[in-house]
């Protein structure tokens, strides 16, 4: 996931996302570098357009999420009122 982080970072602050800032970025974080992470995500990433992908990850992420009805519904958990366990446990000592 750091790979992925460092890309990203790169990408924000307007650096070009390629195997020598990606090596910086890592390598300032203490961490080894390990080459064939680097070279498959950058693999990945060859073609794609971040900012593009970005947003879509934006709106699928604030979607509402639809129940049965088309509406968003939360589930409350029921409650036993304090009557009905107390009823319950006189039941066990008769």
């Amino acid at each position: 996931m750091e790979y992925i982080y460092g890309a990203l970072l790169l990408h924000k602050l307007g650096q070009p996302v390629n195997e020598a800032n990606l090596k910086k970025v890592i390598s300032a974080t203490g961490a080894e570098v390990n080459e064939s992470k680097v070279k498959t995500l950058l693999a990945a990433l060859s073609g794609v357009d971040i900012e593009k992908e970005l947003e879509n990850a934006s709106a699928v992420a604030t979607a509402p999420a639809a129940g049965a009805g088309g509406e968003a519904k939360a589930e409350e958990p029921e409650e036993e009122k304090p009557a009905e366990s107390a009823a319950g446990l006189s039941s066990l000592f008769g």
